[in-house]
């Protein structure tokens, strides 16, 4: 017989057996709800890069996660009827999380295993688990989408802690040493997959000084434990070989190959030297840990805003005292579970415990991150700050925290239930029941995210990916500026096949070496004038023969990070003439990606129209470009001629020209970004409401051109569908649609709300 630490009664045998069953259903049943709430396509930021790399066997943004694209290139071609390659993954994503709950629900019951006689209260308490960790907000948003690799990352984080509770129990047991190497094994799959794979290693290293020092002093099992660890990083060979053939997602290219696959190139300094740094993610230039980017205490508050969004999402700050009270309350009850922890089975918090901790205050120190985008907005851009919220990076904190919730719940069950009890008596099953009404409390997070945290109405991505790329003519290049305008491209274009005939090239990528030599290499796809929008079937559009820039691949390594300017200087291509003022530049300086792109409009005269996203802002306005762009549809087209006003060409006040005819048929007959917004309902990452914002600003322009010109019913037609996006997506404040209209050519039955800028659509470029 065995004794837990503080155990009110004896451990048998039968008690340890692990009721994988009962986790098993558990996890079905959060399976299941993630599919009833999964995304049925991709989504902003992260999710349309990482599902495309996945599709395409390509290489995502450093430090690749090579093991994350090697199983998600599998579920991708899984031949399952009626999915599409995005729902496949997303489906990866609800998968690994639900891995994730079953091994929680294991590890709760264990725990439990030392003062709960009863294995259907031990069972109670998994589920409480399972059911908390798997409808924690973040954990739930993030497994019914695979924006990125962190649940896949949980799984492994969850299996790694189910194996090291395993061990504590018995570190001498026949199958203890296997435990290790298995875990060790699985540690390194981890970090192939994100480098937090790292992050159980200091919880494990407490637990065997704690448990049994002296395996330390076991070399053979050292070296068994090392060897799993190298074997689960072989991912990570990968990527150079898959680099060699340049794959369309190729990013950091960790390759010295040029044409191909080729072991001479591949074992070389070169490809070690770019491989290194595509893991050590140098291309971000993170500062050392001791320079903090944010006050410490502000990155603690950080977490803490985001601790207070798991139990009650407060989207549009409805409910603000609520969702701190809940939040408090979860926090109470992690706490008392963790001291509970403590007291009844020392033997796995010594790994649990140190586990809580590193996910947490260890993950803050970690991460130093700046400002969150939504914390403390009283102090505005005064701050740096994060561009979008990162409650993501704390899944791992979140989810493992639901099982000291757990915990904490049964403890104040069984008192409860003590005081419904004769004389104190729990032997009988009558008081648990009565108080069982207590258990309920774990519901709390699936009902306060239930419309938060769900996806399955949220098409937005590649509805907008395909609205931009239909707003460019034919062979046209489409100049983007960050994460939600390039991404969402990325993944219509090779995973949908949409307008593959259009180039993209993202202004912060051009500042690396990389990314010039992947355009280079990138093929002229033909354009299939069939799908294509009607408005271009009544011009032939020739095929170009060659890159989009005229640079051998030297020539354009050469090309320097930034070339500083001392007074303006005029850019001439035929009759396109800009003037580039240092004083619009940032730094004063022609950056590597603004070099690229006057070079990409050079080159490109007379073959290729270039266009400028939307979500560009006053980019192209800062090169001096402004009075030779015509708005048409999301984009700006560089035109090479100069565009009197006419019935078709209009100029509107502080926004330049538009091409009405073209907008108008776009809007009218190719957009679905509008309807997707309208269809969603509501917008709740406001870091990316620039996306619904240039619909907004577009639709409300096109009305206005359309007033200036008399169609005075189709005007009114476009404001009011501006309107209805403006008011789904919530940013009305952002920008007041009345203010837009010119009274005089289009009167509003409103009063008239004086003059309000229109504030550009932020990027999210980093």
């Amino acid at each position: 017989m065995l004794r837990s630490s503080h155990s009110p009664h004896s451990v048998s045998a039968a008690d340890l057996r692990p009721s994988y069953l009962a986790a098993g259903i558990a996890a079905a049943c959060v399976f299941a709800l993630y599919l009833v709430t999964l995304a049925p396509t991709s989504a902003l930021w992260d999710a349309s890069e990482y599902i495309a790399a996945a599709y395409v066997l390509g290489i995502p943004h450093p430090p690749g996660n090579p093991f994350f694209v090697l199983v998600g290139n599998v579920a991708a071609h899984l031949p399952l009827p009626g999915t599409t390659p995005a729902m496949r993954v997303n489906m990866l994503a609800a998968l690994s999380s639900a891995v994730a709950a079953g091994m929680w629900f294991l590890v709760t019951e264990r725990v439990l295993a030392g003062w709960l006689p009863r294995r259907w209260q031990r069972i109670t308490g998994g589920a409480l688990a399972a059911l908390v960790g798997a409808t924690a907000f973040t954990v739930w948003n993030q497994s019914v989408v695979n924006e990125k690799v962190y649940t896949v990352s949980l799984a492994l984080f969850a299996i790694v802690s189910w194996l090291v509770v395993r061990w504590c129990d018995d570190p001498d047991a026949p199958m203890a040493d296997r435990l290790l190497v298995l875990a060790a094994f699985l540690v390194g799959l981890g970090y192939a997959n994100h480098p937090a794979g790292l992050l159980p290693v200091p919880a494990l290293g407490i637990a065997v000084l704690a448990r049994r020092p002296r395996t330390l002093l076991r070399w053979r099992l050292l070296l068994a434990c090392g060897a799993a660890l190298v074997l689960g990083l072989t991912p990570f060979a990968t990527q150079p070989i898959r680099a060699a053939y340049h794959p369309a997602i190729n990013e950091g290219e960790p390759t010295a190959c040029t044409d191909g696959f080729a072991w001479r190139c591949t074992l070389s300094a070169e490809t070690w030297q770019r491989f290194r740094a595509n893991v050590d993610r140098e291309q971000y230039g993170k500062p050392p840990l001791l320079e903090r980017q944010a006050p410490l205490t502000a990155q603690v508050a950080m977490w803490w805003m985001y601790f207070e969004w798991q139990w009650l999402r407060d989207a549009y700050v409805e409910h603000p005292t609520l969702q701190t009270a809940l939040a408090v309350a979860f926090l109470a009850l992690g706490v008392l579970g963790g001291w509970a922890h403590w007291r009844r089975d020392r033997r796995s918090f010594w790994f649990f415990g140190p586990l809580v901790l590193t996910l947490s205050l260890g993950l803050v120190i970690y991460l130093n991150f700046r400002y969150g985008w939504s914390q403390a907005p009283a102090l505005g851009g005064s701050v740096p700050r994060e561009v979008r919220d990162r409650d993501y990076f704390f899944l791992w904190s979140f989810s493992s925290w639901s099982v000291w919730v757990a915990l904490g719940i049964v403890v104040c069950w069984r008192a409860l239930a003590r005081r419904l009890a004769p004389d104190g008596d729990l032997a009988r099953r009558r008081p648990w029941l009565l108080a069982a009404p207590l258990l309920l409390v774990a519901l709390v997070p699936l009902l306060g995210n239930r419309t938060q945290a769900p996806r399955w109405r949220e098409t937005l991505a590649p509805d907008f990916a395909h609205d931009l790329l239909n707003s460019v003519e034919p062979y046209g290049i489409l100049i983007t500026a960050g994460d939600n305008d390039t991404f969402p491209l990325w993944y219509a274009q090779e995973v949908e096949g949409v307008r593959r005939d259009v180039t993209v090239a993202v202004t912060s990528l051009l500042n690396t070496d990389w990314y010039a030599r992947g355009l280079l290499r990138r093929p002229v796809y033909e354009y299939d004038a069939d799908s294509g929008p009607a408005i271009y079937r009544d011009t032939r559009w020739p095929r170009p023969t060659r890159p989009v820039l005229a640079l051998s691949i030297p020539e354009a390594d050469a090309i320097p990070p930034y070339v500083r300017l001392t007074e303006p200087q005029l850019f001439r291509e035929g009759r396109v003439e800009a003037l580039v003022d240092p004083r619009n530049l940032r730094y004063g300086a022609l950056e590597r990606a603004d070099l690229l792109v006057l070079r990409m409009i050079r080159d490109n005269a007379g073959t290729r129209a270039v266009h400028f996203s939307s979500t560009m802002g006053d980019y192209p306005d800062r090169l001096g470009l402004g009075p030779w762009l015509v708005t048409q549809g999301l984009a700006r087209r560089l035109a090479g001629d100069s565009l009197p006003p006419s019935r078709d060409m209009i100029e509107i006040p502080g926004q330049g020209v538009m091409d009405v005819a073209r907008t108008r048929a776009l809007w009218d007959d190719v957009f679905r970004g509008p309807e997707a917004i309208v269809r969603r309902g509501e917008w709740v990452d406001r870091a990316s409401s620039g996306i619904a914002l240039n619909y907004v600003i577009g639709g409300a322009t096109l009305g206005i051109a359309l007033g200036l010109r008399g169609d005075t019913a189709a005007a009114r037609t476009a404001i009011e569908r501006a309107r209805r996006v403006a008011d789904a997506s919530r940013t009305s404040d952002l920008v007041r649609l009345d203010a837009l209209l010119p009274p005089p050519a289009l009167p509003s039955d409103a009063p008239p709300r004086g003059e309000v800028p229109v504030r550009q659509p932020p990027t999210d470029a980093p």
